[in-house]
C-alpha cells in the first residue's frame, strides 16, 4: 500500500501540470460562467414537468411560456459556452503578451459567436435553424473556442494589424487592429464549413457528434464511469481538485446527456443516459469527491479517538452540502493509505448500483440540473423527477457508503486512539509520530478540543514556500490595536477554490472577525477563473489549498497588479475557518507584510 500512495504521489507534478492546461481550463471556466443561465433554465423546466408527475396537467398558458424560458436559455448554450471558453482561453494568452500588445477579449467572444453560427448552424429558410445553438453543439463550440483565440495570438503578437497615425483615438485604432485577425477567423470558419459540406454531405456539428458518438456510449458504460468518478478521487487523494481535471473533459457529455434524457422522458421514453452532472453532484460524491458523507457521519457520532470525533462533528454540515474539504484534510483523507481504498472505490460502486437501477430496474436516470449543494439525498429523488426506485435509491447508497467506509474507519479510529493516549503520556510528539515534548501533546490535546483539523503540508513547491511565508507572516505580527483600526483604511480580501464553496469558509471567517473586532475588513469568495478581471479590486487573494497548482499564475497575475497573494496547508486552511479573529489576523498580517 505505501508503494502504491508513494507512486501516486510521484505523479502529483504530472497531475498539476495537467490540471493547469489552459484548454482544460477553459472549459471549466466557460461552463463556471454559464452554470447560473443552467440553473436558471432548469427552475423552469421543474415547475413545468414535476406537477405532470404527480397527474396534474398545467393548462397551456402556463406550461408554453415555462418551456419557452427554458429553451430561450439553455437552447443557445453552445452560444453562450463559445463565447465563455474563448475569453478565458484569451485571458490565459494575455497572461503571456506585453501589457501594452493583449487581445481584445470582448471582440475574441463576438468573432467566436459567428464562427460557431457558421461552423454549426443550418440555414434554413428565413433565418438559421436553432437545433445545433444548444447542447448539440458544444462539441463545435469547443473547436471554436479553441481556435478563434489562436488566430488572434498570430496576428497580435505579432503585431500584424493596420497602421494609423498617432493622432487616432485609441479604442478607434483598437477597431482597426481587431480587423485583421477577425476578418481571417470569420473567413477560415465561413470558407471552411462549405468546402466541409461539399466534402462529406453534412453540417460540421452533425459530423462531429457522428465522430465522439462511439465515446459517448463509452464513456457512459460501466467501465466508462468507473475510470472517469475513480480518476477524480485518484486527483484528490493527491490534494488536486479532482473535478477541475476530469470535468472539463467531459463536460459536453454531460450536457448531452441530461438534455437528451428530459427529451426522452418527455416523449415518454426511458431515460437512460447515466453520464450527468446530476449523477456526479448526487450518486458519485455524495458528500463530497470521494462518497465521503457517512466517514464523516462515523467521525462525528461514533468515532472513539478525539480527533475523528472533533473534525467529524465540525464538518457534517459542510459534508451535507458536498463541501466536503473540512474531513478531506481534518482528518485527514487525502495521503491518508487507511484510507485509500474506500475513497477511490466507493464513489464507482455508488454509480454503478446507480446504473443498475436504472438498465435494470427500469429507474429513470436524472432529467433535471440541481445546484451541487443540494443535499445528495434530496438530490437523487427531485433529479429523477421523483422516482419510486429513487426513494429506495438514495438510502441504499447510504448504506453501501458506509459499509464501504466501516472497516477502514474503524482501523484508522483505532491508531488515532493509540497514538493519542501516547500524547497524553508524553510518549511521542504531537507534530509527528516519532518524537515527543509534553507541550507539543498538551497544545495538540487543546487543538482537538477546539476542532482545528490536523493535516501536514500537501500543495507543491511554489504553495509550500507560500504558505510557510504566511504562518511565519502570521505568527509574527500583533493583533491591531483599537486605535489601529479606527485610522485603519477599507481593506478587501478575496478568497479563491474551485467553486466558490470551499473558499465561502475562509470568507466569511475574515468578514465575521472583521465584524466582532469593528476593522474595516470585506473578504468574499469566488470559484478560480472569476476573478481575472478584478484583481486589482482587491488587497489580497487566498487560494485554497486543493487548488495550490495554480498558485504560480495567481502570483503572476496579482503581482503585475501589485495585489498581494498567498496559498495555505490544508491543516492552517481549515483552522482558519474555524476561528474568525485567527482568520481575519492572518489576512491583515499579509496585506501589511
Amino acid at each position: 500500500m505505501e508503494k502504491m500512495i508513494a507512486l501516486v504521489e510521484k505523479m502529483k507534478p504530472f497531475f498539476e501540470k495537467v490540471s493547469n492546461n489552459k484548454y482544460l481550463r477553459a472549459i471549466r471556466d466557460g461552463f463556471v460562467s454559464c452554470i447560473p443561465v443552467i440553473l436558471f433554465s432548469s427552475l423552469f423546466i421543474l415547475v413545468a414537468s414535476v406537477p405532470e408527475i404527480f397527474g396534474i396537467k398545467l393548462p397551456k398558458e402556463v406550461s408554453t411560456p415555462l418551456w419557452q424560458a427554458y429553451n430561450y436559455s439553455m437552447g443557445i448554450l453552445a452560444v453562450l459556452m463559445v463565447a465563455t471558453i474563448s475569453k478565458s482561453l484569451t485571458d490565459s494568452i494575455n497572461n503571456k503578451l506585453p501589457k501594452l500588445r493583449q487581445i481584445n477579449d470582448v471582440s475574441v467572444m463576438i468573432v467566436s459567436i459567428i464562427c460557431l453560427l457558421l461552423l454549426a448552424v443550418k440555414p434554413i429558410e428565413g433565418g438559421m435553424a436553432a437545433e445545433f445553438m444548444g447542447t448539440k453543439g458544444l462539441l463545435s463550440a469547443f473547436v471554436v473556442a479553441f481556435s478563434v483565440p489562436n488566430i488572434y495570438k498570430f496576428f497580435v503578437s505579432r503585431n500584424i494589424t493596420i497602421k494609423l497615425p498617432d493622432e487616432v483615438p485609441h479604442y478607434i485604432a483598437q477597431t482597426f487592429a481587431d480587423l485583421i485577425p477577425l476578418s481571417v477567423a470569420v473567413f477560415v470558419f465561413w470558407a471552411g464549413s462549405l468546402v466541409f459540406q461539399q466534402l462529406t454531405g453534412m453540417m460540421f456539428g452533425v459530423w462531429i457528434l457522428e465522430l465522439f458518438k462511439p465515446l459517448f456510449v463509452a464513456a457512459d458504460g460501466y467501465i466508462g464511469v468507473a475510470i472517469i468518478y475513480g480518476a477524480m478521487a485518484m486527483f484528490w487523494f493527491v490534494g488536486i481538485h479532482g473535478p477541475s481535471i476530469v470535468e472539463p473533459a467531459v463536460t459536453a457529455i454531460y450536457i448531452a446527456n441530461i438534455e437528451a434524457n428530459l427529451q426522452i422522458y418527455s416523449a415518454g421514453g426511458h431515460a437512460v443516459n447515466i453520464l450527468t452532472h446530476p449523477t456526479s453532484y448526487f450518486v458519485a460524491t455524495l458528500g463530497g469527491t470521494g462518497a465521503t458523507f457517512m466517514f464523516c457521519a462515523m467521525c462525528a457520532f461514533i468515532a472513539k479517538s478525539q480527533q475523528l470525533r472533533a473534525v467529524g462533528r465540525a464538518s457534517i454540515i459542510p459534508v451535507t452540502f458536498a463541501v466536503n474539504e473540512p474531513i478531506l484534510f481534518g482528518a485527514p483523507i487525502v495521503l491518508n493509505p487507511v484510507l485509500f481504498f474506500p475513497f477511490i472505490l466507493t464513489p464507482i460502486a455508488n454509480v454503478w448500483i446507480f446504473k443498475f437501477f436504472v438498465d435494470n430496474l427500469g429507474m429513470n436516470s436524472f432529467l433535471y440540473i440541481l445546484p451541487w449543494t443540494t443535499p445528495a439525498p434530496i438530490g437523487l429523488v427531485i433529479g429523477t423527477g421523483f422516482a419510486k426506485l429513487a426513494f429506495i435509491l438514495a438510502p441504499l447508497l447510504l448504506v453501501v457508503d458506509a459499509v464501504m467506509y466501516y472497516p477502514f474507519f474503524r482501523v484508522y479510529d483505532k491508531q488515532l486512539v493509540a497514538r493519542e493516549t501516547a500524547i497524553a503520556n508524553g510518549e511521542i510528539s504531537a507534530d509527528d509520530e516519532e518524537t515527543a515534548t509534553p507541550e507539543d501533546a498538551e497544545k495538540e490535546a487543546e487543538a482537538i478540543e477546539e476542532g482545528i483539523a490536523m493535516q501536514p503540508a500537501m500543495a507543491g513547491a511554489a504553495a509550500a514556500n507560500a504558505s510557510t511565508n504566511v504562518a511565519q507572516a502570521a505568527s509574527a505580527a500583533a493583533i491591531q490595536s483599537d486605535a489601529e483600526a479606527e485610522d485603519m483604511p477599507e481593506r478587501r480580501v478575496l478568497v479563491l477554490c474551485a467553486s466558490g464553496a470551499t473558499s465561502s469558509m475562509l470568507a466569511k471567517a475574515i468578514s465575521k472577525g472583521a465584524k466582532q473586532r469593528g476593522v474595516p475588513v470585506e473578504s468574499i469568495a469566488m470559484a478560480y477563473g472569476q476573478h481575472k478581471d478584478l484583481i486589482s479590486d482587491f488587497d489580497l487573494i487566498i487560494l485554497a489549498p486543493q487548488m495550490a497548482s495554480m498558485f504560480d499564475e495567481l502570483q503572476q497575475d496579482c503581482n503585475a497588479e501589485g495585489v498581494k497573494s498567498a496559498t495555505t496547508s490544508g491543516r492552517e486552511y481549515v483552522g482558519l475557518t474555524r476561528d474568525p479573529q485567527k482568520a481575519l489576523d492572518f489576512a491583515l498580517n499579509l496585506i501589511k507584510d
